[in-house]
């Protein structure tokens, strides 16, 4: 049964978590672990059991087929029925707790990336529209953040802006936000009052614990420089900004957001191990390029996953064809409608 090889492999690797020394000092983590690890046994002596109730199915089959008298064959039929039974809920009890497995490691963060696409200044504002609403649908759901990059515009807009959001719950609400958003608006920068449309791209990466990744300190380019923004703010005068490049994938990544050089530098380390989980757990080159990719595109009008329609007052999914109105409750954060449609009509797939 290919749950089993399933259920085998994540025991050894939990054992192997286990063994580390970094979880002694994380006592929530090493709970869950071994509490899911009690699971997984259950689940292997079933499978145990289950190969012995086979075989003594057709053992019982053997007496059928050879035409004992009529008594042994009535007792080796009632025990194929019992032990048919009791076959199907070792079954269960095994796809049970195969089907546990993804449920049993929700990150406990996750980190959200917002870019500026297709627009200019307005898909830039746009960014900035989107985080807020983000930042008060979590608020109504009492979730902490962490904004961790941010490069803002004169205007008040965001070139990019990257947050962690600091529950387990986040990534089964917000996996689905991942995509281009595309919006019609008429931009306050614009004065015959002409519709114009831009994009914004959105990628939502789990956040990987500390035993997930190993990334050593000769793999990674680190640079400091100094900070930019609007307005020349003090935070400019010293380089606290952080860059950091992990030489292995290529992959560059950067915070400016605190004033702090150490802080910058654990924000940056955080989206880092994110993008990397994200690789890690992909089979192929192509594979990893591909759902990053799949989720970013290069943000143009027609890779869209969603449209937000400020004249007609609707915003609309592409993915599932579904559409909401009162477009004003919902960039102020009451996401819950869209978020349940999407969780409903869209995780099955998801597993896939």
């Amino acid at each position: 049964m290919p749950d089993i090889d399933k259920i085998k492999k994540e025991y050894k690797e939990n054992l192997n978590q286990l063994s580390n020394s970094e979880l002694i000092c994380d006592a929530e983590e090493t709970k869950e672990l071994l509490k899911r690890n009690e699971q997984l046994k259950e689940a292997m002596e079933a499978q145990e059991e289950l190969e012995n109730v086979e075989k003594r199915i057709k053992e019982n089959e053997k007496i059928l087929n050879s035409k004992e008298d009529a008594d042994i064959a009535s007792l080796a039929q009632e025990e194929i029925v019992d032990l048919q039974k009791r076959r199907q809920y070792l079954e269960k009890e095994i796809k049970d707790a195969s089907r546990k497995e993804n449920g049993n490691k929700k990150p406990k963060s996750t980190i959200v990336e917002i870019r500026a696409g297709v627009g200019g200044e307005e898909a830039a504002l746009f960014v900035a529209d989107l985080f807020k609403m983000y930042s008060r649908y979590m608020e109504n759901r009492g979730w902490d953040t962490k904004t961790l990059h941010t490069s803002s515009t004169e205007m008040g807009g965001f070139r990019e802006i990257i947050f962690e959001i600091k529950n387990k719950e986040a990534w089964s609400c917000m996996q689905y936000e991942g995509g281009v958003h595309r919006v019609q608006r008429i931009p306050t920068t614009e004065k015959s009052g002409r519709i114009h449309t831009s994009t914004v791209s959105v990628a939502v990466l789990p956040k990987p614990t500390k035993t997930q990744l190993d990334i050593r300190p000769d793999e990674l380019k680190i640079d400091h420089f100094r900070s930019s923004g609007p307005g020349g703010q003090n935070v400019n005068k010293r380089e606290t900004a952080v860059r950091i490049t992990h030489l292995k994938t290529g992959i560059v990544v950067a915070s400016q957001k605190e004033r702090n050089q150490l802080q910058n530098k654990e924000n940056a380390m955080a989206i880092l191990s994110a993008r990397l989980l994200e690789k890690s757990e992909s089979e192929g080159v192509e594979k990893i390029q591909g759902k990053r990719k799949a989720q970013v595109g290069q943000a143009k009008r027609t890779e869209k996953i969603r449209t937000y329609n400020f004249p007609q007052n609707r915003i609309t999914d592409h993915r599932i064809k579904k559409s909401w109105h009162d477009l004003e409750k919902i960039m102020g954060g009451r996401m819950d409608p869209i978020i349940k449609t999407l969780r409903k009509n869209l995780s099955e797939s998801s597993k896939d």
